[in-house]
């Protein structure tokens, strides 16, 4: 039961992080009366404008350090799983640099420039891509590859409407509040589902006997 015990322990950050994301999110509309979920952005929840920022900001912190050390969690588990060093490293790379975003953007909160940092979680969009490449061949977690894809393609379409690349007057600010929460949901959301998935994964095989030489 000590195999990848702490492989497992960092995915299990990893879980627990969009869980207190979305806890911290709740609980700092609670503390601003009059948020307007369609017209304003969740960084308004830690800017100046708030009563209590520092809700929003500590929650933002630390979920930043939960998505760096649950990014480790998943690059551990990927060659623990065979999914290959550079996929590994590049899938935790994309979770640390979204955590180090997450944590300076709560530092520096809206509107200082420096809040800018938080589109380092971008990042997050490229880890199912490099998840995708380091399973391509691992037979049991073929419908964790389907999931990956389908969260992919969610990312990339909600990317191309907000950006207004296409049907431009789709997101407008009358209702760019509630894209921003789609987006950040699905952002945010599939790492604990992967984490999960994974998690669940090494404790079967830890449970496994070792092979003989």
């Amino acid at each position: 039961m000590a195999r990848y015990r702490s492989h497992r322990f960092l995915l299990q950050i990893g879980m627990f992080a969009p869980v207190f994301a979305f806890c911290a999110v709740a609980l700092a509309v609670a503390a601003y009366p009059g948020f307007n979920h369609a017209r304003q952005y969740l960084s308004e929840l830690g800017g100046a404008h708030a009563i209590h920022p520092a809700i929003f900001n500590t929650g933002v912190i630390v979920s930043g350090i939960g998505a760096a050390l649950g990014g480790i969690g998943f690059g551990l588990a990927m060659l623990a799983l065979g999914g290959g060093r550079l996929p590994a490293l590049v899938t935790a790379l994309c979770f640390v640099l979204a955590g180090v975003g997450m944590v300076i953007a709560s530092i520096y909160p809206w509107p200082d420039p420096r809040h800018l940092a938080i589109n380092l979680g971008l990042g997050i969009q490229l880890a199912p891509l490099a998840m995708l490449w380091g399973f391509r061949t691992t037979a049991d977690l073929a419908p964790l590859r389907r999931f990956l894809a389908l969260v992919f393609v969610a990312m990339a379409v909600l990317t191309v409407l907000t950006k207004h690349l296409v049907f431009k007057g789709l997101v407008n600010d009358f209702n760019v509040g509630w894209w921003e929460r789609a987006f950040a949901f699905v952002l945010v959301g599939w790492t604990g589902v992967a984490a999960f998935v994974l998690e669940r994964r090494l404790l079967a095989l830890g449970r496994e006997p070792p092979i003989a030489s």
